[in-house]
């Protein structure tokens, strides 16, 4: 008999002793971290995930634990060169192995090339979902050609160049000699 898993309270050793799968879909508004990146734009844009898990050695004393997962969604943001709207697509394929807490987390995170998380028994799938997507959010977002001519130079046209500053050098040099 195959066991239905809960997304949002997930049994990660028995999700892949199983090699169970889940797939699923959300909006980005129930994403609430991403809807704050998306600036109130895109709320009903979907979001689709997909997870597996699997045991690796199931023979051995200590099998790893691993979920595999997938996402993507198309995120509405602002280009920061032309300020114009810009559908920057989002794509995470991530393998993460489980270990028994957070202090073997911790103490094998440097030699592991692996992401490595703690295991739970109500694990939150979603909120890695939106944690991993988050992570792939451009810093500065924009379009490769921006849809407009960018302005990359500011003038007033209103002022008045004055002619060429005098080297304060120069000043100084008076200064240290004094009136002729």
């Amino acid at each position: 008999m195959t066991r239905v898993f809960q997304p949002q309270r997930l049994d990660v050793r028995a999700f892949a002793e199983e090699g169970a799968e889940l797939t699923g879909d959300a909006r980005i508004a129930d994403l609430p971290r991403l809807a704050q990146e998306a600036r109130g734009q895109g709320a009903d844009r979907p979001v689709h995930w997909h997870a597996e898990g699997e045991l690796v050695n199931p023979k051995h004393v200590q099998p790893e634990i691993w979920l595999h997962l997938d996402a993507d969604t198309v995120l509405p943001m602002t280009c920061q060169r032309c300020l114009e709207p810009l559908d920057v697509p989002l794509r995470v394929e991530r393998s993460f192995r489980f270990v028994a807490d957070e202090e073997t987390a911790a103490a094998q995170d440097d030699e592991a090339e692996e992401d490595l998380l703690a295991l739970s028994r109500a694990f939150d799938l979603p909120a890695l979902v939106e944690d991993e997507l988050l992570m792939e959010v451009p810093v500065v977002p924009r379009h490769e050609v921006c849809p407009v001519q960018v302005q990359l130079s500011a003038a007033d046209a209103e002022f008045e160049e004055e002619g060429p500053a005098e080297n304060p050098f120069a000043v100084l040099k008076g200064l240290k000699n004094g009136p002729h």
